[in-house]
């Protein structure tokens, strides 16, 4: 156990309010498998969320959320074209191609976005039956960078997708994150920009578990309650992610936990910017905090601090801010590399 993690916003624990709703659910019985009032209750808040027409699936997990939005729209000849540093592509062990026997395409990106422009020369390796044929686009709002695609830049690749037979996910894991930063609603993010499937990511922001899939395309995802089930994703007792994101939709925490954790991070950058031997590597937009640092202090602050090395080559580490990340915690790791500076 870490005092102060700057790993990973999975690291946090269970915001007080989403505790308090997990223990109210928990009292008398209640149908299982999502027939229950309450998760039916919140699946219209997630839908009305969304800006409405589209249809939310409950899960536990963020691959499985990933796998099954996915599989629910190829077929095993197909493929999916995403940036090189991608969670499917890097840290979801292969999940998405052992379920839905089709492709991964990764594009080398240098800030973990992609573009028409990046994909388009891909799109002439599938004109015939010797080739998987590209289907989905899926992108990470935020990306792993910690970097973010504007609503125009999600537009562009949506019609893009749109006009070469395509379509368009979201791996929302940070999403909460995404529309903090860039001072949207959910629905001019995603719905209104021509997304045509997401997830809806709680784990990373003050959730014990628990993420949502939001599909605007129902009679393409008729089957995804189906193939939920095949994957492993349907939770018997259903009500305990609902009570979950009852709370977390409740008076919007699911943005106030994620403007805080934003907030910490420029924080977080700022101060880091005062020590010359420190670079930002990638710009702040979101709770991700990429620099680079001398080499000789990377074991020293990892003894105290959780944090993970981004790139050995270049002495890059990734810092995370979660919901729960207080100045104090800031301030200690500042005072921390002050002392390996010597100033």
């Amino acid at each position: 156990m870490f005092p102060i993690s700057f790993g990973s916003d999975n690291h946090s624990g269970i915001h007080f309010t989403v505790l308090s709703a997990l223990q109210k659910a928990n009292t008398g019985f209640c149908p299982a498998y999502g027939d229950d009032p309450l998760t039916q209750d919140v699946l219209h808040q997630l839908e009305a969320l969304f800006g409405g027409d589209c249809e939310a699936f409950l899960v536990m997990t963020g691959t499985g959320a990933n796998v099954l939005a996915l599989q629910s729209l190829i077929s095993s000849f197909n493929a999916v074209l995403c940036a090189e540093s991608a969670h499917i592509n890097v840290d979801e062990c292969g999940a998405v191609q052992k379920c839905t026997q089709a492709r991964l395409s990764p594009i080398k990106t240098p800030d973990g976005k992609l573009t028409p422009k990046l994909i388009a020369p891909r799109l002439m390796g599938d004109r015939d039956q010797h080739h998987s044929q590209f289907r989905i686009v899926s992108i990470s709002q935020s990306t792993e960078y910690g970097t973010l695609y504007s609503v125009d830049e999600i537009r562009a690749l949506a019609d893009f997708a749109h006009a070469h037979n395509m379509l368009l996910h979201i791996d929302g894991a940070r999403l909460a994150n995404a529309a903090a930063a860039l001072q949207v609603d959910l629905k001019t993010m995603t719905r209104d920009a021509g997304v045509d499937i997401l997830s809806f990511g709680g784990t990373k922001n003050g959730l014990l578990f628990g993420e949502a899939i939001i599909s605007f395309h129902l009679e393409l995802t008729s089957n995804m309650r189906f193939y939920r089930k095949q994957c492993n994703q349907l939770f018997s007792k259903m009500r305990f992610i609902s009570a979950q994101y009852e709370a977390y939709l409740d008076n919007d925490l699911w943005l106030t936990n994620a403007k805080h954790a934003n907030a910490m991070a420029q924080l977080l950058a700022k101060r880091l910017g005062e020590f010359k031997q420190i670079k930002i590597s990638q710009k702040v937009f979101v709770n991700a905090v990429f620099v680079t640092m001398p080499k000789a202090w990377m074991a020293p602050l990892q003894e105290k601090y959780m944090f993970y090395t981004w790139d050995e080559a270049r002495n890059e580490v990734r810092l995370m801010c979660s919901f729960n990340t207080l100045e104090e915690h800031i301030e200690e790791l500042v005072a921390s590399i002050r002392e390996l500076a010597g100033s």
